[in-house]
């Protein structure tokens, strides 16, 4: 595969604004052991080679196991995810596919018995903001791997 072009330096203040939006994650109400979940989660769903690579990487080198990686896409039918987990993925699942008709309530009702309102939202802003760079990778190819170095994921030890 090769990168079509390379959309920081065709739309810098575009970029600047989505490395904004990424960068209030770290203030965040959701943890970031849930926010890999949700990166990966989404990534998966939408076919994003480049995002699932760079946050599975992101996600061992901060302490995540390698069968808790292994189960993201089997999360409902695993034993190893939190009822909180649980519901960022369920959540993230239903925005990432978006039903004709909308987020159901039992959706919508299920997720609320797990995480405050506020943590909600946070939550929808982060699935908005890893669904957008999924767009981006995929519309322009960016390579698996191909910003390793660049942001450190060598130390993950995975190739």
């Amino acid at each position: 595969m090769t990168q079509r072009l390379n959309y920081m330096e065709q739309s810098p203040e575009f970029f600047k604004k989505m490395m904004e939006l990424s960068g209030a994650e770290q203030k965040s109400t959701i943890e970031g052991k849930i926010l890999y979940l949700v990166h990966i989660r989404a990534s998966q769903i939408n076919g994003c080679g480049f995002c699932t690579d760079m946050h599975i990487k992101q996600a061992k080198i901060h302490g995540e196991s390698e069968s808790r990686l292994y189960h993201i896409s089997i999360w409902r039918e695993s034993t190893l995810f939190s009822p909180r987990e649980r519901a960022a993925l369920a959540w993230t699942e239903i925005l990432t596919t978006l039903p004709a008709h909308g987020v159901p309530d039992e959706v919508y009702d299920r997720v609320r018995g797990q995480l405050s309102e506020k943590e909600i939202s946070d939550l929808t802003f982060s699935v908005m903001a890893i669904n957008a760079w999924n767009r981006l990778n995929i519309a322009f190819k960016y390579v698996p791997g191909s910003a390793d170095v660049a942001f450190g994921l060598t130390k993950a030890g995975l190739s």
